[in-house]
């Protein structure tokens, strides 16, 4: 018998993060987690400022925060500043706290970034500003697919910086931290002209790294690719009901749909 999800938001200065679970003690849990491993967080950048605004990754202490060693490994293996993998690192710690917690159903959205473990199946929608599939399509998550990071980064939507010209990269992974870093490094390299060129190069660096990363999903105007194997593509409309999309739902092969 399905559980009855409880969503809870909650604003942690400029970060408002959507706790889901059918317990509420799990979700207490992970909002102290997310409390407590933020305040490590911005003590060690207080003593350490290039931490925060390095463009690359950095190495750190031995004896840093947990939260801060997360970044920096996820920010090495990207090749990107360990700032791409905050809220990628803070979600993984909050499902850890939910896990300890014994949820069945635990969920965090963090600025668009996912982890999540769930014995039920949810839905992910996509939004990408005007892009005409924004809002239109989501991915069907399996308990199966579970542990699972989800992470967007687009440079035409939101205030992150990025090189790139993608409308989203979407990285699937065994965590969210890994996820936010690779989606930061992919939407990087979706640059040039040629739209179809752009997205091949993104295509590559996410194959590079397929023992990292599950699938890669990007969007440049009207042109769709995706690397590796995504969770199963869905439409999504009034009502969110679930219809699937006959063109993408297969795309588990390096493919790209004009």
């Amino acid at each position: 018998m399905k559980s009855e999800t409880l969503r809870i938001r909650k604003n942690f200065k400029e970060s408002s993060i959507l706790f889901q679970s059918e317990s509420s003690q799990a979700i207490s849990a992970a909002i102290e987690a997310v409390r407590s491993h933020r305040m490590n967080l911005e003590r060690y950048i207080l003593v350490n400022q290039k931490f925060l605004y390095t463009l690359k990754p950095v190495k750190v202490e031995e004896n840093a925060p947990r939260v801060v060693k997360m970044m920096a490994e996820a920010g090495e293996l990207a090749e990107v500043g360990p700032m791409a993998a905050v809220a990628g690192a803070l979600a993984d710690l909050a499902i850890e706290a939910m896990l300890n917690s014994g949820a069945n159903v635990a969920i965090i959205e963090d600025g668009g970034e996912i982890a999540a473990s769930s014995q039920e199946l949810f839905i992910v929608g996509l939004y990408v500003g005007r892009n005409v599939l924004s809002g239109s399509i989501g991915f069907q998550v399996n308990p199966s697919d579970c542990p699972i990071g989800i992470a967007t980064s687009s440079a035409t939507v939101s205030h992150a910086f990025s090189f790139g010209e993608a409308d989203a990269a979407t990285i699937f992974a065994g965590t969210s931290c890994i996820a936010d870093a690779f989606a930061t490094a992919v939407c990087n390299a979706v640059q040039g002209k040629d739209i179809e060129e752009s997205i091949q190069k993104g295509l590559e660096i996410a194959d590079r790294k397929k023992d990292l990363i599950r699938g890669t999903l990007i969007i440049r105007g009207m042109h769709v690719g995706t690397v590796g194997k995504i969770p199963q593509l869905v439409k999504i409309g009034r009502g969110f009901k679930v219809n699937k999309i006959s063109l993408l739902e297969a795309a588990t092969d390096r493919t790209i749909f004009l």
